[in-house]
């Protein structure tokens, strides 16, 4: 099950899908963006998506990891295993914070994606890819950006990360501009049952590297799966 950035559509998911196959099924999560929902909200709008009749693994990419960290420490009946991607338990960059209130009026605008996604994707990304950034930016109203920053921000989770009693996968981006490697280190010391691999990449991994984020992942779920079965 899928969990997407911060633009919350799921359609940037589309090559690591394609890489990761048919062993498993792919479940993509949606976030409404005619809807003001903060972290609480898309995680009880993920919750009431979440497989009832067979086990399966959350994946949290970057803006998501804490709706998919909420999920993952209520336990629900069937996860039975965690990925995270680029992402954190509370904000990231927690010097910024202060700055929290000056977001209502930061521009926000898919036309910036020139400026951002070298931030993003890397310098050099292919402009297939750059597009695709710009069309997920184009579905959502500025102001739901807006909110969702604001979330990041103010989010800590790391409480809830205590009650996750399953084995987590965290991707780790060597070149990530967005999350600091600390976000890691911080998830690292409160995880139990705790793995990290890096790949060589940007912030938005899943999209650079689809090909060995989907083999890292599809090697994690199913180890995970022959466990089940023994």
């Amino acid at each position: 099950m899928l969990l997407p950035g911060m633009d919350g559509s799921g359609d940037l998911f589309a090559g690591f899908i394609a890489a990761f196959g048919d062993q498993f099924e792919t479940i993509v999560v949606s976030y409404p963006p005619a809807l003001a929902l903060g972290y609480a909200g898309l995680t009880e709008h993920a919750r009431a998506q979440l497989p009832l009749d067979r086990p399966f693994v959350l994946v949290g990419e970057s803006f998501s990891g804490p709706v998919a960290i909420a999920l993952a420490a209520s336990q629900p009946p069937g996860l039975i295993g965690l990925v995270l991607c680029c992402t954190f338990a509370r904000n990231p960059r927690p010097l910024l914070t202060p700055l929290r209130i000056l977001v209502s009026v930061l521009p926000i605008s898919s036309t910036l994606t020139p400026l951002i996604a070298p931030f993003l994707l890397g310098f050099g990304a292919p402009l297939a890819l750059r597009r695709a950034l710009r069309t997920a930016l184009d579905q959502v109203p500025q102001a739901r950006l807006r909110l969702r920053l604001k979330e990041v921000m103010a989010v800590d989770y790391t409480a809830r990360v205590r009650s996750i009693d399953v084995p987590v996968l965290y991707l780790q981006a060597t070149r990530d501009w967005i999350v600091p490697a600390a976000a890691a280190r911080l998830l690292a010391s409160l995880c139990p049952d705790w793995r990290l691999v890096a790949l060589r990449g940007p912030h938005l991994l899943l999209q650079s590297v689809p090909g060995q984020a989907a083999t890292t992942i599809n090697s994690f779920v199913a180890a995970l799966a022959a466990e089940r079965t023994q």
